[in-house]
């Protein structure tokens, strides 16, 4: 025994597994990995290891050699599904979609890190076998048992019952890891289990033992999430080290524990809680000392504070925004949580009749979550940067906790400043065409001017049944370009594909102006104006053009239709020379119209009308304006048809672009030069 402690307290040992486990981890990373199935495969079977049904969508995570994700529209002679049970489903093999819009959640690498090549649209699926695994039987009963939203998210980390809107409100008041299953409260967990157990008077080593076991259970319940792996590993070790006495140093634990979770699986790395859990870790075991205190909020204070600066680069990277009054929010929700809202939600998941007291506790953590996510002081919007920049961030901070060197904190906060006036010296000028899937959306940056036409938003129900998702794509790409106002947000006309976002966008970011069409107003651009009389945002119709920053934009069709596509505003701009054209959904009827009107020629830029529909873009009218390049927005494998072949053959003498193929479609004026870029799946 004697020489093992003198083993474990040599530091080479340390750096050198994990200099091994960074050699595994890059050899794993590069390694290729292929399927066994292909896109023309129609059969997999396999053994159930999730179960996801919202309202009469079914999606299945199936294991074999590989995992693929199933869905199922439920139909009355669906069989009964359980955990562990083997099943096998006939149906269209789909690969899963990469970002189509740069900085924006990229599915295809998402799924591959989890061993996943392909998507299955179920038509037919069949139960082989029944479960017989007591580990999948446990894990249902306890999925069974816990039927409300919060149990299921703080014991088995399943967050997606939760309300969208309530979930997106913890993440910008910086507080969303508490709902993400973490030290934090495995550290609860183990008080809780070794009180109990004390109680007993039983050795320390046994309870050790005991505790271990229960914790690799639950583990194996709620499965090996990498906040939950390194939560559990560092009670393992630490509690090790001390009843036995190793006097292992802290920093040479945490260095082994994170060459274990590397070894477990390397695609950690990519995993935001996974890097939140192990930084924010590192620094509190380095800053132990500084952080003791008599008075439990002073202590807390200074772990939010520090826990917040070392998460900066991290949540740039990842949200492109942070909430500065965070810190001041943890003072509540951690002890909220932490100290009575976890306990308990272990005590209603064994006494179910404290449901209704646990859901009044919910109502207020909700309530008070809502309202200060409304309040814009304190959040900041950070241009996404090359990867290094971010390197270097980390990099400056770690050494500041580490050396305790005021130098350091100094080059890091500068740097964090740079990050956040970045965007006010961006000079460039752009038309970007954003993939929303089956709608239109386009982005001009002038400037420091940002103009958008239409929000995309298609209506929730055909997005699910499309089985794509392409709601809230404008906020998370407007915040990655370092984009916190919208100047003005013209809609070409009422359809949900053309304002379906609006509402969410004008609620969530600064939006100075609203422009609507001519013609009456639809019952969604009702609604859209009720917001808008609430948040004192002003609004007009119908105008004839739009001066900002010294740039014009014409709207070419004020006549009054009795049709909302008719009546869509077709709007010219030029752009050092180059001509933009903005077709919305205007039919033939309203080309005529403008073609009597205007002298339009050679176009450089057409949004082509109505996504690529025969009702538009007749050869008349592209004759006449001559479009060099010719953009379509339109839904991959759209219910539609769209775009037209008929269309295609008419702007066949312009370059075309689809988002559908091409994803999002930048043009980019640079030098008096137009520079196309694209972002295709």
């Amino acid at each position: 025994m004697l020489k093992l402690r003198k083993i474990l307290l040599c530091d080479f040992i340390y750096y050198g597994i994990l200099f091994l486990g960074i050699i595994v981890l890059i050899i794993r990373l590069s390694l290729p990995k292929e399927s066994n199935y292909s896109e023309e495969s129609k059969t997999f079977i396999g053994t159930v290891e999730d179960i996801r049904l919202k309202e009469k969508k079914l999606t299945l995570t199936l294991k074999n050699t590989e995992r693929v994700i199933a869905t199922y529209y439920l139909k009355e002679e669906t069989p009964h599904i359980e955990l562990g049970d083997k099943v096998k489903v006939e149906g269209t093999f789909i690969k899963p979609s990469p970002n189509t819009t740069e900085y924006l959640f990229n599915y295809q690498e998402y799924c591959l890190r989890k061993n996943i090549f392909y998507l299955v649209k179920i038509d037919k699926i069949e139960v082989l076998e029944l479960n017989s695994n007591f580990y999948y039987y446990i894990k249902q009963k306890s999925i069974n048992h816990l039927k409300n939203p919060y149990l299921k998210t703080f014991l088995l980390g399943d967050k997606s019952m939760l309300n969208d809107k309530v979930k997106k409100s913890y993440q910008e008041n910086g507080i969303s890891h508490l709902f993400a299953i973490s030290g934090m409260h495995i550290t609860l967990l183990v008080n809780i289990i070794e009180k109990i157990l004390s109680k007993f008077k039983i050795s320390n080593k046994s309870i050790f033992s005991i505790t271990t076991i229960l914790l690799l259970i639950y583990l194996s319940i709620i499965g090996p999430a990498p906040s939950i792996t390194r939560g559990i590993l560092f009670y393992f070790f630490f509690t090790l080290n001390k009843i036995y006495y190793f006097y292992i140093k802290p920093i040479n634990l945490f260095l082994l524990i994170l060459s274990i979770c590397l070894f477990i699986n390397p695609y950690y790395l990519y995993n935001v809680g996974f890097l939140y859990s192990f930084f924010i870790s590192f620094t509190l075991l380095t800053c132990s000392k500084e952080l003791e205190s008599k008075n439990y909020f002073h202590s807390l204070f200074k772990v939010s504070v520090y826990a917040f600066l070392v998460s900066i680069p991290i949540t740039t990277y990842f949200f492109s925004s942070i909430n500065v009054l965070g810190i001041i929010y943890n003072l509540f929700f951690v002890p909220f949580v932490s100290i009575i809202l976890f306990p308990m939600s272990l005590l209603t998941a064994l006494i179910s009749q404290l449901e209704p007291f646990y859901n009044i506790l919910i109502s207020i953590l909700e309530t008070i979550t809502l309202f200060l996510s409304k309040m814009t002081i304190g959040k900041l919007v950070f241009k996404r940067l090359p990867i290094p920049f971010y390197f270097v961030e980390m990099f400056s901070i770690l050494l500041f906790f580490i050396l305790k060197n005021k130098k350091l904190l100094y080059l890091f906060l500068i740097l964090v400043m740079i990050h956040f006036i970045l965007p006010f010296f961006n000079r460039e000028e752009y038309f970007q065409a954003i993939d929303v899937g089956q709608g239109d959306s386009t982005l001009f940056h002038y400037h420091r001017t940002n103009i958008l036409i239409d929000t995309g938003g298609f209506e929730a129900a055909i997005v699910k049944k499309d089985g794509m998702i392409y709601y809230h794509t404008l906020e998370p790409l407007l915040r990655s370009k370092g984009i916190n106002k919208i100047d003005t947000l013209i809609l070409t006309h009422g359809d949900a594909d053309h304002m379906g976002e609006s509402i969410d966008l004008v609620n969530n970011l600064k939006v100075k102006e609203v422009i609507f069409n001519c013609g009456p107003y639809n019952d969604l651009e009702k609604k859209l104006i009720k917001v808008l009389q609430k948040r004192e945002i002003k609004y007009r119709k119908c105008i004839n053009e739009l001066t900002i920053s010294n740039h014009t934009f014409y709207f070419l069709n004020t006549k009054i239709y009795d049709n909302e596509n008719d009546n869509s505003n077709v709007i010219y701009t030029e752009l050092n020379g180059y001509k933009f054209m903005f077709m919305g959904d205007a039919s033939v009827t309203t080309e005529k119209e403008i073609m009597n009107i205007y002298n339009l020629a050679d176009i450089d830029v057409l949004k082509v009308g109505h996504h690529g529909s025969k009702t538009s873009s007749s050869k008349e009218f592209i004759d006449n304006i001559k479009p060099t390049y010719s953009i379509i927005s339109v839904g991959k494998n759209n219910r539609y048809g769209h775009p037209n072949k008929e269309v295609l053959e008419v702007l066949k003498n312009s370059k075309i672009y689809r988002t559908d193929l091409d994803g999002s479609i930048m043009f980019k004026i640079k030098n008096n030069n137009l520079k196309i870029e694209t972002c295709s799946p």
